[in-house]
């Protein structure tokens, strides 16, 4: 039987207390901060994944409480495991790890876990099962940064299959936001858009770019030529 004490186990023998105070500031988990209160082992992300390939079959239950943890790399092990699931599963566990996933957002919180887990899971789940992504729309209202966040990265699959719809009324939803995480998720998302249709992101740009944050904005536009990018940057369209 594979055991919860042993996967913390095997991510222990690569800790680093030493490294502790760098992620705490890395991740933003200091008095006030978005992760306030998020310890941390040390560890690097391919260690933390080797982990999780050894602890994929690992129960539901399991990866609930790993989500639970205040150890940030076991709640980022724990997602891990629900992508490897995800990506090697059939029609049924898909299904499952999608509906667990939305079930236990609470343990998804912070970007990192976000990213790497929510554009495979939620974004191709809906891509390739073409149910309703009219949940994305209240996710996008949230008060909740993690699952405004969520929302717009989800997206990331639909714009690899060169689906940018809901991109881009995501991005209208999250023009306004107050929090530089979600500044940094829509210019990212516009900026991939950008990628593999140069004129789609510019249509958006150009009705946009004098209402968007600085930091979106300058992430959206940090692969355009620099004569292009000064044209944006100073109001020059």
């Amino acid at each position: 039987m594979i055991k919860l004490e042993n996967l913390k186990k095997d991510l222990r023998k690569f800790e680093r207390p030493e490294k502790e105070k760098i992620f705490i500031r890395y991740f933003k988990a200091g008095k006030g901060e978005y992760a306030e209160g998020d310890k941390f082992l040390g560890l690097k992300t391919g260690e933390t994944r080797s982990v999780a390939a050894r602890y994929k079959n690992i129960e539901y239950q399991d990866i609930k409480k790993l989500l639970a943890s205040p150890i940030h790399e076991e709640r980022i092990c724990a997602v891990m495991i629900l992508v490897q699931r995800f990506e090697k599963g059939d029609t049924k566990i898909r299904k499952e790890v999608f509906e667990f996933y939305l079930k236990n957002l609470d343990g998804i919180n912070n970007w990192d876990l976000v990213d790497i887990s929510c554009p495979k899971i939620i974004g191709r789940y809906l891509y390739e099962t073409g149910e309703s992504r009219k949940f994305f729309y209240t996710f996008a209202k949230s008060d909740n940064l993690w699952k405004r966040r969520i929302a717009m990265m989800s997206t990331f699959w639909f714009i690899r299959e060169k689906d940018y719809k809901d991109s881009l009324k995501m991005s209208e939803i999250l023009l306004n936001d107050k929090h530089g995480l979600i500044h940094k998720a829509v210019g990212w998302m516009l900026r991939e858009i950008g990628n593999r249709d140069l004129g789609v992101e510019e249509e958006f740009l150009k009705k946009y770019y004098k209402k968007m944050p600085r930091t979106m904005l300058r992430y959206a536009i940090e692969k355009f030529p620099e004569s292009l990018r000064k044209q944006y940057l100073y109001s020059e369209i």
